[in-house]
């Protein structure tokens, strides 16, 4: 322990303050703890790359958690004291903490600066605010901060989160739905990520209006936040994951396609809209309630007109292969009889004033009191009321309105919250209300499903709210602006630790043309969250309602997106395990290309890691399209393409141009209608001639239960090594039966001779079948492995082994 004596006693707080000279600290095994005239101050190491910094004006650190995960602890620390400060070293970072006045350098392991200090504010006060400059690096790029618009280069901008109801927001509002404040910086020297760790209004300037510094400020509370630096931009996500948590995988027929509409009614639509998908051979699992199902908007009720027998109608949907989602808004109707309402006063579980009486917000219902879902007995109130639709059949709930939105949406600053106890107000609150919803619902909902998972869908939230719900991006207008916008969105709450993402494919608000639906469509086929919407009096947005020609396209894509299932699950899989986006920004690729960050390109992603998309307009026939490094393949005719280089791809309505990356390994399956119908016994392996060894973790599990947590999996990792000119299946993990019993191999970019060595009637070549069906398309070398080997040792012969 090292300890210097003060020098100085606390003076008088001002108004506007930088923090200090450190009048005293002490290091020990756990964290470094500083006072200066006015702040206290801890750093705190939890791994080689995660620094936790908080600074405080009080006698003791706010006790935030909502956003981080239980199991976070910090570790122990190495330090050498200098004149100047304490250096704290690790493998991947060295921190030097400066006395006078406390500012903060961070370095890589190699002594680059990765961040540092405005050395004249570094942590500042006005009034309340607490703000963080850092001080500009040289050629430094912004991305991520969850759901937020504007480029994907967010340097020289300026952002705010206060969770917003933002009807039909614009390509550059903000704040909207939710607030995710964690960034990632990126320049010549390195890359690092910033969590802020404070849910009242927070602001981030990345050099806008200035030149000097980027900043991070919040209206009260501490300064609290973490600093990540990892070997690459995908570990510092990763990080960030295990600081607010990775979700759990969730139920299989939710990554399929939903269909929703405000609103479907009456119960003979709904089953109608069903019955169309099925006769019309458009693959689909779920059917979504909007607030039409209730009896005047009241959740937890049914029109008892249009829903007279729900029950009922659930159950012809789940034979017709349908799972339903309803919407929950937490507005209460204030209205005696009204079992919700009554049952709440009773319980005593909504929002008060500071003088003890219920706060009232008009909403859908009209006058309505709110559940406090930061106090345990409101969570505890909230599952019970759940059981009315659990108890019925429904497995998938849509969390909305819960930002929280009301009419006016001037939710008054004054209003208190539980705080599981800690007690706070709407200024604290109102960023984590929707997260907290989230929360109260899936844990509900699993609690009342006896071991099956729900789907949770939410459109407010907070850090951490991947552990509870997918997330979609609201309100969003039927335009190729916010289409293209709707990727950007998407790549950046994935660079947040939102991987099950997505947003209303078609516009919600307006009329999309037939095109536009097409293009939205056949992009969305390749988003986490897949979901077509539309809002009331607009074109229903099913895709049969934009013509032949738009509806043979939708229903390519959607079957694309079904065959492609294996892949998309097993990706889902690692998103779950480690953290990794399934929409992955070309950021992760490579963060120093610049290339990637123009308005041209600023759009691709890869989709999972072996197919990248380049999201184009619905107006243009032939776009520019940049390649990363490697060599690419057209998805849907074979033909290569060189990376790091520009080239002209036609794209007509009916080909989304999609690559995948040479080494590639993809899982396919047969067609099928839904989730839940099994396709047949053999899976298709798609390889791509390349030059690197490249390996694939397959996995697969019920798809409905938990017990995947107790080993009922099955999981292989799949191999292609080019220079021994191997494809390897590993051993299998898990005890879980595969549904797969054979094993069909497809051989992109291979040249006839390398496959002469296969039995003839196994091996031939097909033409592309359809201008329209995009997998039929592929060119193939088609090889069926009639006795399952183990390990293909030479792409010309055959050496058997295991089972698939």
């Amino acid at each position: 322990m090292i300890v210097e004596e003060k020098t100085q006693t606390k003076t008088s707080r001002t108004n506007n303050n930088s923090v200090g000279q450190l009048v005293s600290y002490q290091v020990d095994a756990q964290s470094f703890s500083a006072e200066t005239n006015q702040e206290i101050i801890k750093i705190e190491l939890y791994e080689d790359g995660i620094v936790r910094v908080r600074v405080s004006r009080n006698d003791t650190f706010d006790p935030f958690h909502y956003a981080l995960e239980d199991s976070l602890k910090p570790k122990s620390i190495d330090f050498i004291e200098r004149e100047d400060g304490i250096v704290i070293s690790t493998d991947l970072l060295e921190i030097t903490l400066l006395k006078n006045p406390f500012r903060i350098i961070f370095r890589d392991e190699k002594g680059k600066i990765l961040n540092e200090d405005d050395a004249s504010f570094g942590t500042s006060w006005l009034g309340e605010q607490v703000t963080t400059y850092k001080k500009l690096q040289p050629n430094e790029k912004f991305v991520g901060l969850g759901e937020k618009t504007g480029p994907l280069n967010k340097r020289g901008r300026g952002y705010q989160n206060w969770n917003t109801d933002h009807f039909g927001y614009g390509v550059e509002s903000d704040p909207i739905y939710s607030s995710i404040p964690f960034y990632i910086g990126i320049h010549d020297q390195g890359a690092y990520g910033i969590f802020f760790n404070n849910s009242h209004k927070t602001h981030f300037n990345f050099g806008a209006s200035n030149n000097r510094f980027s900043s991070f400020a919040a209206d009260s509370g501490d300064m609290d936040y973490f600093f990540i630096h990892q070997k690459s931009v995908t570990e510092i996500v990763q990080a960030y994951s295990r600081i607010t948590g990775k979700m759990t995988m969730p139920p299989k027929w939710s990554l399929g396609y939903q269909q929703c509409r405000y609103s479907y009614y009456p119960d003979t639509e709904v089953l109608n809209t069903a019955q169309t998908f099925r006769d019309k051979e458009i693959p689909a699992d779920t059917i979504v309630l909007d607030i039409h199902y209730m009896d005047k908007y009241k959740i937890f009720t049914w029109d008892k007109e249009r829903f007279p027998n729900p029950e009922v109608m659930i159950k012809n949907l789940k034979n017709m292969g349908f799972k339903v989602v309803v919407m929950c808004d937490p507005g209460i109707k204030n209205e005696s009889g009204y079992h919700t309402y009554e049952d709440g006063v009773e319980k005593d579980v909504f929002i008060k004033y500071p003088d003890g009486q219920y706060y009232e917000g008009e909403v859908w219902p009209g006058w309505c009191h709110f559940p406090d879902f930061t106090k345990p007995e409101a969570r505890r109130w909230w599952a019970d009321q759940l059981k009315q639709y659990t108890a019925i059949g429904i497995e998938g709930f849509w969390n909305d309105m819960n930002e929280i939105a009301t009419w006016g949406n001037m939710l008054p600053d004054m209003i208190d919250f539980d705080f599981d106890g800690e007690g706070a107000t709407s200024r604290q609150a109102r960023n984590v209300y929707g997260m907290m919803m989230a929360k109260s619902t899936m844990e509900g909902a699993q609690e009342n499903l006896n071991g099956k998972r729900p789907f949770n869908l939410t459109r407010s939230g907070f850090a951490g709210i991947q552990k509870y719900a997918a997330v979609w991006t609201g309100d969003n207008i039927a335009s190729d602006e916010h289409m293209m916008l709707g990727m950007r969105m998407l790549t950046n709450m994935a660079l947040s630790g939102v991987s099950f993402a997505g947003f209303d494919a078609g516009g919600f608000i307006g009329n999309a043309s037939e095109a536009l639906f097409a293009r939205w469509v056949s992009m969305a086929a390749f988003t986490p969250f897949f979901r077509g919407h539309s809002n009331v009096n607009t074109k229903s947005s099913e895709p049969w309602t934009y013509g032949e020609h738009t509806e043979e396209i939708s229903r390519n894509y959607i079957s694309l997106r079904y065959r492609m299932m294996p892949y998309i699950y097993s990706t889902f899989y690692e998103s779950s395990t480690d953290g990794t986006p399934i929409n992955r920004s070309l950021v992760l690729v490579d963060p120093q290309d610049d290339v990637i960050y123009q308005e041209q390109y600023e759009n691709e992603f890869l989709f999972g890691q072996s197919l990248l998309v380049a999201p184009t307009p619905s107006t243009k026939d032939i776009e520019k399209i940049y390649l990363p490094e490697g060599t690419w393949f057209d998805f849907f005719t074979d033909q290569s393409y060189a990376g790091q280089s520009e080239h002209l791809i036609e794209c007509p309505t009916e080909k989304l141009p999609v690559f995948a990356k040479a080494s590639s390994i993809i899982p396919i399956q047969s067609k099928v209608q839904s989730n839940q119908e099994k396709p047949n016994e053999t899976l298709e392996i798609h390889l791509y001639k390349g030059d690197k060894k490249n390996s694939f973790i397959y996995y697969e599990d019920d798809g409905e239960s938990y017990e995947y947590q107790f080993d009922q999996y099955y999981k292989r990792e799949i191999t292609y090594s080019p220079k021994d000119s191997a494809l390897t299946f590993g051993h299998i993990e898990g005890d879980y039966q595969s549904h797969f019993s054979k094993v069909k191999v497809y051989f992109h970019g291979f040249s006839d001779t390398e496959t002469d060595g296969f039995p003839s009637e196994d091996y031939r070549f097909i033409e592309p079948l359809s201008n329209f069906d995009p997998i039929e398309t592929m060119t193939k070398h088609d090889f069926v492995i009639k006795d399952l080997p183990y390990i293909i040792t030479d792409l010309k012969n055959q050496e058997f082994g295991i089972n698939w």
